[in-house]
């Protein structure tokens, strides 16, 4: 039985609304705004004006319809390309597991969280056995963390050597670890040793996946705090701390020969929070606003973020290495937070990870990187109990311990185990996110696509088996195909 069928009887219900004020309105509802059935009658209402418009060329002759069959190509390329981009967005986004913290779930149920929800990418803070197993045949692409503590040993390459057979290769190929970050922040830290051992240590890590064969698949950096510049503004000024311009010099060396990326940990919350009266809040939620020029080449940042990233690349270029990719490996908003850290609120942290979200979604790059795809981490997927400090550091997370979500961004699904493991789950908690709001920043590429698109839906409690939009694109894409090419072969005879 085809989907049309099956839909037929509530789509009955709803079609005249829909379509007389699909008509009034002139226009088709943003993707934010429309619910599936919406969608489904939208994108049969573009059908139909297709059809219509080859009809009509008919009548004007064989020129009318070659025009009009141009159109129509540049209509199912541009829902080609619609779809592709939904497929492949989520390789711009990551999300970092952290477990700092005495109430979260099984690794297992974490698994079916992340991939109820289309998350492919996560980075790990430490090497946990019951994590990496739990990750095995998902598809899910690790990052797999080294703590501080750790990297004065890897200066010894036997003990480098063991490490990686130990946490790397027995895990490999089952499941797929893609990076390796050495410590976290270690230059704008005090220990001076651990400074000091950092290249050496990520030297011995590389040479030890080149000895099993990992070093192509495998690539190995370190996080950094935005506080390893000494400027960020305006971002093609961005430099290096004059502190630490001595240490990146081996280590950009490293990245540049092995090809990995800069890791850095970007935080507009962190500006906001310290200058709330200077600095604009929609600037930082990357909200509708003025946006802040570049004095030096005339580019208007409209978000803090591309422009601290932007930063960083004229401070990688200005040492000589503007080849190295910087991938922001963390990057979120508070919840909640004690009375003196402005801004620290739900409202804010919903709207700077939904916009972001969206921003990601439509695979741009920065200002002076614009074919560069910028790459993401959010900080992070858990609310941790047990992290030191103010009130905003236990309350990053998208999700509650007990897989509900802190506040709605389009997200769906149950805290149950993943693909990779038996039939059956087991559910220790459910969330439920209703409708998303309608993100704040604009699309700057045309495209229908939103973050939101995969999302799972369900149009009823009867058809819930459409799990995702794309399948009813691609069917209703499909149809749409078949007529045009109908009407294409009728009126060209």
């Amino acid at each position: 039985m085809s989907v049309s069928v099956l839909l037929l009887p509530i789509l009955r219900k709803k079609k005249s609304k829909i379509l007389s004020e699909s008509l009034q309105n002139a226009h088709v509802p943003s993707q934010q705004q429309q619910d599936p059935l919406h969608k489904f009658l939208a994108m049969s209402l573009h059908a139909r004006c297709v059809e219509a418009a080859v009809k009509k060329a008919s009548e004007m002759g064989r020129g009318g319809l070659r025009t009009s069959w141009l159109c129509v190509l540049f209509f199912l390329s541009g829902l080609a390309l619609s779809n592709a981009q939904s497929k492949i967005s989520s390789s711009t986004t990551g999300i970092n597991y952290g477990q700092v913290a005495d109430d979260l779930a099984s690794p297992e149920l974490v698994v079916g969280l992340l991939q109820t929800n289309g998350i492919k990418k996560v980075k790990l803070y430490s090497v946990n056995e019951t994590v990496l197993k739990a990750f095995a045949n998902t598809g899910i692409e690790l990052i797999v963390g080294m703590g501080n503590e750790n990297v004065g040993n890897m200066t010894d390459l036997t003990k480098a050597t063991e490490w990686v057979n130990e946490n790397i290769q027995a895990y490999l190929p089952a499941t797929k670890i893609t990076g390796i970050a050495v410590g976290n922040e270690v230059y704008t830290g005090t220990d001076t040793q651990l400074m000091a051992n950092l290249v050496p240590a990520m030297k011995n890590i590389h040479s030890a996946l080149v000895s099993i064969g990992a070093d192509m698949n495998i690539k190995v950096t370190t996080p950094h705090s935005l506080a390893v510049l000494a400027s960020s503004f305006p971002p093609s000024a961005g430099s290096f701390a004059s502190n630490v311009k001595s240490l990146m010099k081996p280590l950009l060396d490293l990245l540049s020969q092995i090809g990995s990326p800069f890791f850095i940990n970007a935080y507009p919350y962190f500006a906001y929070k310290g200058d709330p009266s200077q600095i604009s809040l929609a600037y930082v939620l990357f909200e509708s606003n003025a946006g802040v020029l570049d004095p030096n080449n005339n580019v208007r940042y409209n978000n803090m973020l591309f422009a601290q990233v932007d930063a960083v690349y004229s401070a990688l270029s200005a040492l000589g290495y503007a080849n190295i990719e910087v991938t922001v490996s963390e990057t979120g908003w508070p919840s909640k937070g004690d009375a003196n850290e402005a801004g620290a609120t739900l409202q804010n942290a919903q709207t700077y990870n939904g916009n972001l979200l969206q921003l990601l979604a439509q695979n741009q790059g920065t200002p002076l990187r614009p074919k560069l795809v910028l790459q993401a981490y959010l900080f992070a997927l858990f609310n941790e109990d047990m992290k030191p400090g103010p009130a905003s550091e236990r309350n990053y997370g998208l999700f509650k311990p007990d897989g509900t979500a802190v506040y709605n961004l389009g997200l769906s699904g149950t805290l149950s185990t993943g693909s990779s493991s038996s039939t059956g789950s087991t559910s220790t908690g459910s969330f439920s996110t209703g409708t998303p709001p309608p993100a704040a920043y604009p699309s700057t590429t045309g495209s229908s696509y939103s973050y939101y698109s995969s999302a799972k839906v369900c149009l009823s409690l009867r058809f819930c088996f459409i799990q995702n939009l794309d399948l009813l694109y691609s069917v209703v894409s499909l149809k749409l195909a078949i007529n045009i090419f109908y009407h294409f072969v009728k009126f060209s005879i």
